[in-house]
């Protein structure tokens, strides 16, 4: 992992991304990274479109403000590509990840983008047969932790049994690893 990583999260009010954006955080914790994830709302009403930032690092972050230059990009809802700029800002370098059905090439020409990375996954379709709702966030972990290479598969699926066991049955902690397995195995990039 590089020395600071910067994440920027697109999503709709109650998709889970400030979750997710805390879930990443408190993984890469876990790996005596050092930390910072914040939400930034909008109209404070369901559905409607929100950010959230999550920063990792090896040595102490001294930034505190949201997230303008990101080295990857999560978008939870794809309906966002044509009302926000989500590749603003991005790295040369950088990665976006979107929950779609479609490809990434297909992605990059909707952003209009010719720089960077751009993965795509299912999500919304994992978490429906995972978790039987829609709620892409713990799917979108998995994408992100195969494109970038942050953590390993193992890490993330720990984390969600540690923190995820303490308020939730087996079961729906089974179904959270189960979706973030299989975003992991399904994620594409170009």
């Amino acid at each position: 992992m590089q020395q600071l990583t910067e994440i920027r999260w697109h999503a709709r009010a109650g998709q889970g991304a400030v979750t997710a954006a805390k879930l990443v955080a408190d993984t890469a914790l876990e790996a005596d990274q050092y930390i910072q994830a914040m939400p930034e709302y909008g109209p404070e009403r369901m559905g409607a479109p929100i950010q959230a930032f999550t920063r990792l690092s090896t040595e102490p972050i001294d930034i505190h403000c949201n997230v303008a230059d990101p080295d990857v990009v999560i978008v939870l809802d794809e309906s966002l590509l044509p009302i926000v700029d989500v590749a603003k800002g991005l790295t040369k370098d950088g990665v976006i990840i979107v929950n779609t059905c479609s490809t990434p090439d297909q992605v990059r020409h909707e952003l209009g983008i010719d720089f960077g990375r751009v993965a795509t996954v299912d999500a919304s379709g994992i978490s429906l047969a995972t978790l039987k709702r829609d709620i892409p966030n713990t799917p979108m972990i998995g994408a992100l932790a195969k494109v970038t290479g942050l953590f390993e598969l193992e890490q993330v699926a720990e984390h969600l049994r540690h923190s995820f066991g303490k308020k939730f049955s087996q079961e729906v902690v089974d179904a959270n690893v189960a979706s973030v397995t299989r975003a992991y195995e399904e994620v594409t990039s170009a």
